[in-house]
């Protein structure tokens, strides 16, 4: 009976490494579970060889002799395992330790016993058979660690009759009892395999859940920030038409009624109930109808003054093709409706604006034929009709002016340019400005930058522009007013000032000064200023007004240097470079 008890005890002992791995390497893995793939092995070989060392330390502490001549110590069970499983320096040293503790706790040192109660000439053969078991499935797992344990064993246990302590045995409890040994070892062996494969197969799989998680996380943070990024309104939907996703911008487009709300807050929300908050609803029907028939739908909504285009997608599974949600996508598209109609209304404008230049400028032609006819028919009236010819040909040449700037706006064609004095242009209009302030009992102060360069222009259109703007100066000034031209040098170019000192401008008027047709003189076509905004824009240029009521008003009118010119003047300068 004690016999028994000591087989059991030595079962237990050798069978703890079987038990304790799970527990520990589980530990082990959850605290490790934001480390690389190497660390995970280092704590799997770590926990393995204090297991196994720890089981063949107490197999070999309450080893004993059954029937005082049988040695009894299944340490090399765990030592065998820790070979197989672990590290090869990891093997090879807690196979030095096993060498070491024989002698110290051996009831019968002898040098053939320490050689085969040891099993130390199995050790190379498990060693080099490291590699291929750890390759091995777990059958192969099971009967190779199983071989090594039963031939360990037997060696272990015929170690008494080899040296000629003991007799072989004969009777049938002395066999009896050897292949409850080996049955036994091959238990231990199975028990050894399952439990670690298990715990590795388990850790594996937890791994791989774990990766997947990350992966899916990192995908769906991928796809909201995609869905956040598009200047469109989504909305994703489950096959029940509950919300699963939005992006920020629907988000935006729901604050409008409910300022605080939350992405948390809509979400799992059936889509009806969210859209009829912002007068969608009819979106939720076609939603509804992309779920159920499996089609796609696009639609047009006016809500207020925005117009908005919605459109909605069924989702897919890829390999049955069954509908498990919809896409649901709206597009403000105000601002581009918006741009639609005034591009048509632009081209509508240009089509008439050309159309009439062309009628004004067939109608010049019977104008001079008539002023003629007038000039010859005054020359042989008598001088008592003199005054009605001279209403009527004034008439007509302020009709002919108009013309003319007409036709100079509705031109829209690069002009010729070339390298010329802003100062000459300025000088040249100085006489005929200052004949006018005469006229009127106004002055004239003209400042000129010496710095300024030559610059690229069409002499004849600037000399228009500087009329143009001096002249509507001295008409919005009173006697004694003051009109001062000026010059300035900048970064980027030259700048032209021109300031009255008449009664200002109001702004709701500043608005629409550059309007074509848009005039506060009695007598003004309302084409002079639009004019001097086209000659600018030819040639590169910009003109802008400040103007405070009470005060007076400048324009000033900005030239560019020859580097900032637009590009379609390129071709013009370079010639004119030659």
């Amino acid at each position: 009976m004690e016999e028994i008890k000591e087989v059991l005890l030595q079962m237990l002992i050798a069978g703890l490494p079987a038990f304790l791995f799970p527990l520990f390497y589980g530990k082990c893995a959850s605290v490790s579970s934001s480390q690389e793939r190497n660390e995970l092995q280092k704590s799997y070989s770590g926990v393995l060889v204090y297991t196994c060392t720890f089981s063949m330390l107490l197999c070999t502490i309450f080893s004993t002799r059954l029937w005082n001549d049988i040695p009894l110590n299944y340490g090399i069970l765990p030592l065998f395992a820790l070979m197989l499983y672990g590290r090869l320096r990891d093997g090879v040293a807690i196979g030095l330790l096993h060498l070491l503790l024989y002698p110290l706790f051996a009831l019968h040192f002898t040098f053939s016993g320490f050689i085969l109660e040891t099993g130390m000439l199995l050790y190379p053969m498990v060693l080099l058979t490291s590699n291929f078991f750890k390759m091995a499935g777990r059958h192969g797992k099971v009967v190779t660690l199983s071989g090594f344990f039963v031939a360990g064993e037997l060696m272990i246990t015929s170690s008494p009759f080899m040296t000629g302590v003991r007799s072989l045995p004969t009777d049938l409890f002395s066999l009896t009892a050897a292949v409850v040994n080996v049955l036994v070892t091959l238990l231990i062996g199975a028990l050894f395999v399952y439990m670690i494969e298990h715990t590795l197969e388990k850790e594996k799989l937890r791994l791989q859940v774990m990766q997947l998680s990350r992966n899916y996380f990192r995908e769906a943070e991928k796809l909201q920030q995609s869905l956040d990024a598009a200047p469109l309104s989504i909305i994703l939907l489950d096959q029940h038409g509950d919300i699963m996703a939005i992006n920020e911008t629907f988000l935006h487009l729901y604050r409008r009624v409910d300022p605080v709300a939350s992405r948390e807050n809509l979400i799992k929300l059936k889509l009806e109930t969210v859209l009829s908050g912002i007068d969608f609803k009819i979106l939720a029907s076609l939603a509804a109808k992309t779920l159920n028939k499996n089609e796609k739908t696009r639609e047009l909504i006016q809500s207020g003054d925005q117009i908005y285009f919605t459109s909605t997608s069924p989702i897919k599974k890829s390999h049955t093709d069954e509908t498990i949600g919809a896409v649901l996508i709206i597009q403000d598209i105000t601002e581009l409706e918006t741009f639609r109609n005034e591009m048509n209304h632009v081209e509508r404008l240009s089509l008439v604006g050309q159309m009439a230049a062309g009628i004004t400028h067939e109608i010049r032609n019977p104008m001079a034929v008539v002023r003629g006819f007038l000039q010859l028919m005054r020359e042989k009236s008598p001088s008592s009709l003199d005054h009605y010819y001279r209403i009527v040909m004034e008439e007509l040449d302020r009709a002919n002016s108009i013309i003319n700037d007409f036709l100079s706006l509705a031109q829209n064609r690069p002009v010729k340019m070339e390298l010329c004095s802003l100062h000459e242009i300025v000088r040249e209009l100085t006489p005929l400005l200052w004949a006018d302030a005469n006229l009127r009992g106004q002055s004239i102060e003209v400042k000129l930058d010496e710095n300024v360069p030559d610059l690229w222009l069409n002499q004849k259109e600037i000399k228009q522009l500087i009329l143009n703007l001096g002249r509507n100066g001295m008409e919005a000034m009173d006697e004694k007013g003051l009109l001062v031209l000026e010059t300035k040098v900048g970064t980027d170019g030259v700048e032209l000032f021109v300031t009255d000192t008449g009664p200002g401008i109001p702004a709701a008027q500043r608005e629409r000064l550059f309007e074509p047709f848009f005039t506060t003189k009695t007598q003004g076509t309302g084409l002079g200023l639009p004019l001097c905004l086209s000659i600018m824009e030819r040639h590169g240029g910009k003109i802008s007004v400040a103007s405070e009521e009470g005060t007076g008003t400048t324009f000033t009118v900005f030239f560019p240097f020859a580097r900032n010119l637009p590009q379609e003047y390129g071709a013009d300068l370079a010639r004119f470079a030659e």
